[in-house]
Order: structure tokens, then C-alpha cells, then sequence
């Protein structure tokens, strides 16, 4: 009687688990796009308000490191900046004095004019004052010329220094310490008040409102999947049992490789598998490293 019940127990255990493997067709780890980012300057770091889980968005400002110096350096040529232009000659008011007189000569040849034709002037006086209307013009002009030419220089001066701001301000920017994706922070690996220094890490963040299970066919189950195709996601749940979700094939390697240690797939035997990414929605329950199973 023992010996029939051992038997039968035995029995329905082993049907259980082939009943079990055959559940799914491939296993894998789930994975996220993890984004390391890094200090962009060198400093202190004056603030970074940020927690492992917290939630970012793309753009978000979450600390800053020292700009003192920066923003003093920035403030020096800006003052240099205005010093060379303080010398920019005022070309309205140097010419306003030569532009009178060159009214006056016109306004005199004018009057020196109506009276050459009345007889009551000479033809040598009219010619004096287009003399001196046409000196006075190219006095202007070469006035104007020379103003201008200060102005250039002057102007071409300040190109540097502006330059030199505009690197400030990017180096400025780069002591911000800003999330660039979406995201939530896996790890932090600066506080502040530490120094640190430009291509330091300072945290990691990943969005984990999709997911990848990364996972391992066979050869013989290469042939049947294809990139787009609609699979179901298994994950273990209580009492032995699987929470479905839906995903999607969005990458096969198209190279084999030895199937790894820590992954079991339908066909055990097999020395070479291939790597797959399935898309996964995200409910808040999937987590990196999380084992997950695949039925096609």
C-alpha cells in the first residue's frame, strides 16, 4: 500500500513538472537602458536633491556644482567688453560740425548763385564757394571713413572677449546637474558638499516605464519567431503561479553564443542559443534582474 502510494505520488510530482516546463518556450532576466550621468565641470558640489527610486523627468535640475569663479570670470570680461566700446567714437556728433558748415557753403552758393545771374556777383566767387562745397564733402567722407574704420577695430576687438563668454556661459550651464531622460535613479554615487570632478559619475537612472527581458532561443526555435511578433510575458507570482503580460519582439541576435549558466531554456540540451529583447509594459512590478519566461 505505501510502496503504490510513493509510486503514484512520485507520478503525479513528475507530471507536474513537465507540465511546468512546458509553460514556456524561453527564459531570460529582465534589463532596462541604464544612463550613467556625469559631472560636466570640475567643483563642489553645492546641492544634488536626489534619492535612489525618485522619479525624473527629461530636463530636470537636481543640483548644481560651484560657479563662483565662473560667473566672477564672466563678470571681468564683460566689464572689458564695455571698456572697448566706451571708446567707440560718436561719428553723429565728430561730423556735425563739418555737416553745418557744409549747410552754410550750400546755403552761400545758393545766394552767391541768384546773384551772379542778377549781375550782381562774379563768376570767380561762385566758383570759391563749389570749391569749397566739394572739400567740404570729401572731408565728411573721409571723416565718416576713418570713424568707421575706428569702429571696425574696435568692434573686431570685443569679438574675442564675447567669445570667451560664450565659453563661460557653456561651462556655466555644465555646473547644473541635470537628469537628460526620463527616469527613475537606480543609484547615486555623489552627496553634496563633495568635490568632484568632470566625467565623474554622479548617478544612475533608467525608465522602468517599459522593460526588456532579455532572453535565449534555441536554433531550432530561431526559425519560428520574428522582430515585431506579439509574445507572452510569464513572471512568477504567489502560490506558484504567473502573471501575464503582453510584450513585443523588438530584437534577434544574429549571432549564436553558448547558452549562459544562469539561463535555462526549452531545449536544455542545446549548446548555442540565441539573444532576444522583449518589450515589456511596465506596471510598477517588474524590476531589473527579475527572471521571466516566454511563450511564443
Amino acid at each position: 500500500m505505501n510502496k503504490l502510494l510513493v509510486i503514484t505520488i512520485t507520478a503525479i510530482v513528475l507530471s507536474s513538472c513537465k507540465g511546468h516546463k512546458n509553460e514556456y518556450d524561453a527564459s531570460g532576466t529582465f534589463e532596462a537602458v541604464e544612463t550613467i550621468v556625469s559631472a560636466e565641470a570640475t567643483g563642489l558640489i553645492k546641492e544634488l536633491n536626489l534619492e535612489e527610486g525618485q522619479d525624473l523627468t527629461p530636463g530636470a535640475v537636481v543640483g548644481y556644482i560651484d560657479s563662483l569663479q565662473l560667473y566672477l570670470k564672466k563678470k571681468q570680461l564683460e566689464a572689458q567688453v564695455k571698456a572697448v566700446l566706451s571708446r567707440m567714437p560718436d561719428t553723429q556728433a565728430q561730423l556735425a560740425a563739418m555737416e553745418e558748415q557744409l549747410k552754410q557753403a550750400e546755403h552761400e552758393q545758393k545766394r552767391i548763385s541768384n546773384l551772379v545771374k542778377a549781375d550782381a556777383g562774379t563768376q570767380k566767387q561762385l566758383d570759391d564757394v563749389n570749391a569749397q562745397i566739394s572739400i567740404l564733402k570729401k572731408q565728411i567722407e573721409a571723416q565718416r571713413s576713418a570713424l568707421g574704420i575706428t569702429s571696425g577695430g574696435l568692434n573686431e576687438e570685443t569679438v574675442p572677449l564675447k567669445i570667451q563668454i560664450e565659453q563661460i556661459e557653456d561651462q556655466l550651464h555644465k555646473c547644473r546637474i541635470v537628469s537628460p531622460v526620463r527616469g527613475t535613479v537606480l543609484s547615486k554615487y555623489a552627496e553634496s558638499n563633495e568635490m568632484t570632478m568632470s566625467g565623474k559619475p554622479l548617478f544612475k537612472v533608467a525608465d522602468m516605464s517599459w522593460i526588456i527581458l532579455r532572453a535565449y532561443l534555441t536554433g531550432d526555435q530561431f526559425s519560428t519567431v520574428k522582430i515585431g511578433q506579439p509574445v507572452t510575458v510569464l513572471v512568477d507570482a504567489n502560490k506558484g503561479e504567473y502573471k501575464k503580460y503582453e510584450g513585443k519582439l523588438e530584437w534577434i541576435s544574429n549571432k549564436a553564443e553558448f547558452t549562459p549558466k544562469t539561463i535555462q531554456t526549452k531545449d536544455e540540451r542545446a549548446n548555442l542559443v540565441y539573444a532576444v529583447k522583449i518589450k515589456v509594459k511596465n506596471d510598477g512590478q517588474l524590476k531589473i534582474g527579475m527572471y521571466g519566461e516566454v511563450k511564443f
